[in-house]
């Protein structure tokens, strides 16, 4: 089958390499070059790079939506679309242009979670199962039709970076088998009652509330990794919590106080307390939580509040 290709991230991948493998990969569609890095060099998108080392011809429209992109596209004679995490909005006129229609890879089950970041905040909000859809696509946001769904569970410890990995193989086999099973699949219509909303994560959604429940706080920490990052202010400057768990220690401090527990210090919460096991200072790498405290000379009774 003859498939034309939307997509920018590494989440990307999988389904690329897959429908490399498997269909006519007819042109990729992706954002255009960004500026990164402490030089600000331009850098091009993972499916992008991938796409030229594969000979594939890449396009990137700065607004997929400027007139005259649907024709342009229409040339590439495409039978189907297929969009993984691209990053824009396609209107109905680009949805169009394959014969058969335009077919996203989402990582949830749809309705719940559609938007940006449905990983990070399945897990933010204590979602124990999440899952992949393919959906034909309509002018809304993650509204169409579903084709197929599947299923997968939210390890306890699992940060979104590693859950998203996991998501984004599954994606690649479900894209295959919904092109399998074109002819025959019936799309069904979303129940849009139940549907949750999975915006762009900002930087201040990863800013800790140590007045909530512990689990919660881990909750956070583990959804906004790799990003934004948890983020807490401390005595010692700003700090990054990359990974945490919670601990059994009803301590009756304050919220967001070092309080001592099994030879350490742990952050009183809202009910028990929080353990930190990686955390980052600004402008240091990376390190575990005894190391940090020793360099920030932090003791018992040090607080740390929300940024």
């Amino acid at each position: 089958m003859k498939v034309l290709f939307y997509g920018t991230p590494e989440f990307a991948l999988p389904t690329f390499e897959a429908l490399l493998a498997k269909h006519q990969v007819v042109g990729v569609v992706t954002q255009p070059d960004r500026p990164a890095g402490r030089g600000q060099k331009l850098l091009a998108s993972a499916v992008k790079v991938r796409a030229t080392e594969a000979g594939v011809p890449v396009v990137q429209p700065a607004r997929v939506r400027d007139p005259g992109w649907a024709e342009r596209l229409a040339e590439l004679g495409a039978e189907v679309a297929v969009v993984v995490a691209f990053g824009q909005i396609l209107p109905k006129a680009v949805l169009d242009v394959p014969r058969r229609g335009s077919i996203n890879v989402h990582a949830s089950l749809l309705p719940r979670y559609r938007g940006a970041a449905p990983v990070a905040w399945a897990i933010i909000r204590g979602e124990t199962v999440t899952g992949i859809t393919t959906m034909q696509m309509d002018e809304g946001l993650d509204t169409g039709a579903i084709l197929r769904s599947a299923p997968l569970a939210i390890e306890p410890a699992e940060t979104a970076g590693e859950l998203a990995a996991r998501l984004a193989s599954l994606g690649a086999t479900l894209l295959v088998d919904t092109l399998a099973t074109l002819d025959v699949v019936t799309p069904t219509p979303q129940r849009h009652e139940e549907a949750t909303l999975a915006p762009r994560l900002k930087k201040s959604d990863g800013y800790v509330q140590w007045a909530r429940a512990a689990r919660e706080v881990v909750n956070l920490v583990r959804g906004c990794n790799p990003w934004p990052g948890a983020l807490t202010a401390t005595p010692a400057g700003p700090l990054h919590l990359w990974r945490a768990r919670a601990v059994p220690a009803a301590t009756g401090a304050p919220a967001g106080t070092l309080v001592p527990h099994d030879g350490t210090l742990v952050v009183a919460t809202a009910d028990e307390a929080l353990l930190p096991l990686e955390v980052q200072a600004e402008n240091r790498r990376a390190v575990a939580w005894p190391a940090y405290l020793r360099g920030a000379r932090l003791g018992a009774g040090a607080r740390l509040t929300t940024p």
